[in-house]
C-alpha cells in the first residue's frame, strides 16, 4: 500500500517516516521542490504517478504571526493546497487525511474543551486559511478526515520546547503566558493517530469520514507547560530556574491567540479507538531524546 505525505520536513511529517508501519506499506514524502502542492498540474501529476491509497497533508503555513503581513503566502498554502488535493484526490477516489487547527476556534469558550462539531470564528489570518483549507477539503472529497490538533511538540524543527530548553540554559528567569490553556501534543502521538486514520481508510470504504481533534490528554497555560519542561530538563541535568506567569496583555503579538485552545477527543476515541496519552507522558518522551534520560541525583543549579 502506496501511502503519499505532504509537508514531510515538519514536525509530523517527520515522525510519519519514522513511524514503524506494517509490511507493505511504503510511505512517499516528496519534498516542497519535488512536488508544489499549490500547482494542480503537479498534484495531479504526483497522483498519477503512484497508486497511492490514501493522502495525507500535514503541509500547512505555520508562521502565525508573520501570516498576518503575509497574507496571499498562507492562504495559498492554507487554503488554496487543501482545495487541489481534495478535488484531484476526489476525481481519484483516494481518501484524504488533512491536519488543521485549534485556532478555528475563536478561543473564548469560557471552559472546557471544543468539540469538533462547535462553530468556528478564527481570529487571525492563519485561522481563517486553515478554516478556509477546512471547507475546501469538506466539500471537495467526502472521504476525508481533518484532523484539529494543537501545541505540536517535537525533537524536530523550531517548538516550545525547544526553545524553553534554550532559554532554560540562557537565561535566571523565564516569563511566560498564563491565560491561554491548551493541551500539548507530540507530534509522535499525532503522527501514529493519522496513521492509524490513514489505513483505516485506504482499506475501508465505511471508515468514519469527518472532522476529529487529536491533542494528548489533560490541559495545562503555557506557563505550566514551560514549568514542566524546566523541570524535566532539570531532571537531566539541565538548570533548574523560575518561570513567571505573566498576562496576555504583557505579550502583545501581531496575530491574536486563543484564550482557550481545548480540544475534546471524544470523537476520535469513538471512530477510532484512538486515546492519546497524557501530555506530561508524551513530553518526558520528547525530553529524553532531546536531551537525555533522567539522572538521579543531580544536583539542580
Amino acid at each position: 500500500m502506496d501511502v503519499l505525505v505532504l509537508g514531510g520536513g515538519g514536525q509530523v511529517g517527520t515522525e510519519l517516516q519514522a513511524l514503524a508501519w506494517p509490511d507493505g506499506v511504503s510511505v512517499h514524502a516528496p519534498s516542497r521542490t519535488a512536488l508544489d502542492i499549490t500547482d494542480p498540474a503537479a498534484v495531479a501529476a504526483a497522483l498519477d504517478s503512484c497508486a497511492y491509497r490514501v493522502v495525507i497533508n500535514t503541509a500547512a503555513y505555520t508562521a502565525v504571526d508573520k501570516a498576518e503581513s503575509e497574507v496571499v503566502a498562507a492562504w495559498r498554502l492554507n487554503a488554496l493546497a487543501p482545495a487541489i488535493l481534495a478535488a484531484a484526490t476526489a476525481e481519484r477516489k483516494i481518501p484524504l487525511v488533512h491536519v488543521s487547527t485549534d485556532y478555528v476556534f475563536a478561543g473564548t469558550k469560557p471552559d472546557g474543551a471544543y468539540a469538533p462539531d462547535a462553530p468556528i470564528d478564527p481570529q487571525s489570518v492563519y485561522g481563517a486559511s486553515k478554516a478556509a483549507g477546512e471547507l475546501a477539503v469538506r466539500t471537495a472529497n467526502p472521504r476525508h478526515a481533518i484532523v484539529r490538533t494543537a501545541w505540536v511538540v517535537s525533537p524536530h524543527r523550531g517548538n516550545f520546547v525547544k526553545t524553553m530548553l534554550r532559554l532554560a540554559g540562557e537565561r535566571d528567569a523565564l516569563t511566560v503566558v498564563d491565560d491561554q490553556h491548551g493541551c500539548p501534543t507530540s507530534a509522535a502521538d499525532l503522527a501514529a493517530a493519522l496513521a492509524t486514520i490513514a489505513q483505516r481508510m485506504a482499506t475501508d470504504a465505511q471508515a468514519p469520514t469527518g472532522t476529529f481533534h487529536c491533542v494528548n490528554a489533560g490541559d495545562t497555560t503555557w506557563r505550566g507547560f514551560a514549568e514542566a519542561i524546566v523541570a524535566g530538563g532539570a531532571r537531566r541535568g539541565g538548570r533548574s530556574i523560575p518561570v513567571e506567569g505573566i498576562p496576555t496583555a504583557a505579550y502583545p503579538t501581531p496575530a491574536r491567540r486563543p484564550a482557550n485552545s481545548r480540544l475534546s477527543v471524544d470523537s476520535l476515541t469513538a471512530a477510532y479507538g484512538i486515546a492519546p496519552r497524557p501530555w506530561q507522558a508524551a513530553l518526558d518522551d520528547i525530553l529524553d531524546r532531546l536531551v537525555g534520560p533522567v539522572r538521579e541525583g543531580v544536583s539542580k543549579p
